[in-house]
């Protein structure tokens, strides 16, 4: 038998252990330790969660390295074409851990209705496009099929439809400026098969996705030609070392840029969530910490008699802070309970119905994600067991000055 385990478990269940003097802060301690657990459980989710997210949405709608002419560089345009007879595509053989390849082009425009127009740019898409990561952000209609002849499908933002007045079956001309002066613009008549939005405003109040063989035929390109490919990894960690792979196996005429190149801006301000996570962690940990080293010093001052006598028949010192750290290993535990149940229910909750909403245009997102991962919920339990239990065994060594004579005196 475990004497200090069974004489702690004797103290807890004591009936007085639960009316004495230190009840009320062991109660505060259990409530700070359940608190900071679900302060930091929905701090790593929900911070982990908009990254992921904001990620997705970037390279669902860019890819994860965009390789196009040097020229194209400072703009979204493409305007010099690039054969598709290249050593990379249709299959990137030559890099790993490329998932998937294809082929785009974008060119400016004007949507013109009866009752307003605004510019956007068309980015002309083929059959080897990926829809499988823009499905997620339609919200009515469907997705248009290049798949056969050329037609006037196009997808269209949510933003777009509201600010022309556009609902899917609707039709439009778009009007495209040729490069020659002095002549009348290209029209193209679309019609909208499916309406998104992907929270990403950057992207919803600018682009419609259609067919790509309607700007080969403007650009007057042949069907070999197209503007730029977006190439897709299958591990977003690695995306820099690929990039810089894929580098050096394109084109001395072609140039490669990541999506964290292209757009240093945002990932730059996702950088700041690993900081803002980490000050969080530390800041609920030395709470809860702060707040059990009370605890324990209290149940220690409650009990000086009791050790006192431990001490007179024969128990040494580290026997003796042994019952205490089980006790305070039991209030640890009981703390991370109630903190465990309660934040992994809030996200749930927010996970499934949405609750807290956010501003995409200054988050990227209509709503706060979540993302629900058991190893990090176990390394933060694990974390804050081990930061508390290593702290509480410094006052747990005021035991070692506790006079057994003094203490049995002790009132």
């Amino acid at each position: 038998m475990n004497l200090e385990y069974f004489i702690a478990k004797r103290l807890i269940t004591a009936k007085d252990y639960k009316s004495s003097i230190s009840a009320p802060i062991i109660k505060i301690a259990i409530s700070a330790i359940a608190i900071g657990m679900i302060m930091m459980i929905i701090s790593v989710a929900t911070g982990i969660g908009l990254q992921k997210k904001i990620r997705e949405k970037v390279s669902a709608f860019n890819g994860h390295i965009i390789i196009s002419n040097y020229d194209n560089n400072q703009s979204d345009v493409t305007l010099i074409p690039i054969s598709k007879k290249q050593d990379f595509y249709p299959k990137f053989a030559s890099v790993s851990g490329i998932s998937h390849i294809q082929a785009i082009a974008t060119k400016a425009g004007i949507i013109r209705t009866e009752t307003a127009f605004e510019g956007v740019i068309l980015k002309g898409v083929g059959k080897d496009y990926q829809w499988n990561s823009i499905k997620e952000y339609l919200v009515s209609g469907k997705l248009p099929d290049f798949s056969k002849e050329l037609n006037q499908e196009v997808l269209i933002s949510q933003f777009l439809a509201k600010r022309l007045n556009l609902k899917v079956g609707d039709s439009f001309n778009t009007f495209f400026i040729k490069e020659s002066q002095n002549k009348l613009p290209n029209i193209r008549r679309f019609k909208i098969t499916g309406i998104f939005n992907s929270g990403f405003q950057e992207f919803d109040a600018t682009y419609l996705i259609g067919d790509i063989r309607h700007l080969q035929r403007i650009n007057k390109w042949s069907p070999d030609q197209v503007g730029a490919f977006e190439v897709f990894v299958d591990d977003f960690n690695t995306i820099q070392e690929t990039g810089e792979q894929v580098y050096a196996q394109t084109s001395s005429t072609l140039d490669t840029k990541t999506i964290i190149e292209k757009y240093s801006y945002i990932f730059e301000w996702l950088q700041l969530f690993d900081f803002n996570i980490i000050v969080i962690l530390a800041v609920m940990i030395l709470v809860a910490t702060i707040n059990m080293v009370v605890a324990l010093l209290v149940l220690i001052l409650e009990r000086t008699q009791m050790i006192g006598i431990l001490k007179a028949l024969g128990a040494n010192n580290w026997s003796v802070r042994k019952i205490f750290l089980y006790n305070a290993f039991y209030l640890i535990v009981r703390g991370l309970f109630w903190g465990n149940l309660i934040g992994i229910s809030l996200l749930l909750i927010q996970q499934h119905f949405g609750v807290i909403k956010l501003n995409p245009e200054n988050y990227y997102v209509n709503q706060a994600p979540v993302y629900l991962n058991w190893g990090y919920i176990a390394l933060l339990n694990a974390l804050t067991v081990a930061v508390c239990f290593l702290v509480l065994l410094i006052p747990s060594y005021i035991i070692t000055k506790i006079s057994p004579v003094k203490a049995i005196r002790f009132d």
